[in-house]
């Protein structure tokens, strides 16, 4: 698996669980992060705002400080990219999140493969804002080119859109979870949906047909009637 170079990158988790916490900060140090573990969110909030952090990837709910609390005094102070973690998974959830400023958001439960692939596109859009290369390929086997918003396969490139690209990094961080309409209204799209607004439907729609033109099997863009899209792999 190709994946963003971590050595000498500092990782910030605030997670009350013993075990998730304990779990986190052994596979991300195993990958290479340096990674500072606080377990409540007054410890986590001073950590973040005395530390020189790469991320920060913490739970909304958290005792002392809470994760949205801890969030809106970040952003108010540094531009450090922050992932939260949630038990909940309610949309509002979600959409109270990136309102805030959130760069990504992980519904409990999660897999380590998950976290990775999230972690990796977090980093690679701070990367590239501080003009650094682009990942060389995702572990789907699809090359991302952050500088041009495109993708490829085996030398072939779809011709994405930037809308389009910002659609297909979103699912490659979700792969299996359905996302809904409003969600992906807001982390792509960055307004509100409404009803008669088909927009979405289109952009998923060229990006499938420009995904399938590359000959990339290995997932399939579904939607879920009445809900949303899933990014899932190809039953074969």
């Amino acid at each position: 698996m190709n994946a963003i170079a971590a050595s000498g990158l500092r990782l910030l988790t605030i997670e009350d669980d013993p075990t998730l916490g304990a779990h986190l900060s052994s596979h991300l140090s195993e990958r290479g992060f340096d990674v500072t573990w606080c377990q409540d969110g007054d410890e986590g909030l001073a950590q973040a705002r005395g530390g020189d952090y790469d991320l920060v990837l913490m739970d909304i709910m958290l005792p002392g400080t809470g994760g949205l609390d801890i969030l809106r005094t970040l952003r108010r102070e540094r531009a450090v990219p922050v992932i939260l973690m949630s038990a909940l998974g309610a949309e509002q959830d979600r959409i109270a999140g990136f309102s805030q400023g959130a760069d990504d958001y992980l519904p409990k439960p999660f897999s380590l493969a998950e976290l990775s692939v999230r972690v990796d596109a977090v980093l690679r859009r701070v990367a590239l804002e501080r003009g650094s290369q682009p990942l060389a390929a995702t572990p789907t086997g699809l090359q991302m080119d952050p500088h041009k918003d495109d993708v490829g396969l085996d030398g072939q490139w779809a011709g994405l859109t930037a809308t389009e690209y910002r659609l297909l990094e979103t699912f490659l961080g979700s792969q299996g979870e359905t996302l809904s309409k409003p969600f992906l209204y807001q982390h792509v799209l960055h307004r509100a949906f409404t009803a008669h607004d088909r927009s979405l439907d289109m952009h998923v729609s060229h990006l499938r047909r420009k995904l399938q033109a590359i000959g990339y099997l290995r997932h399939q863009l579904h939607t879920v009637w009445g809900k949303g899209y899933v990014f899932a792999e190809s039953e074969e």
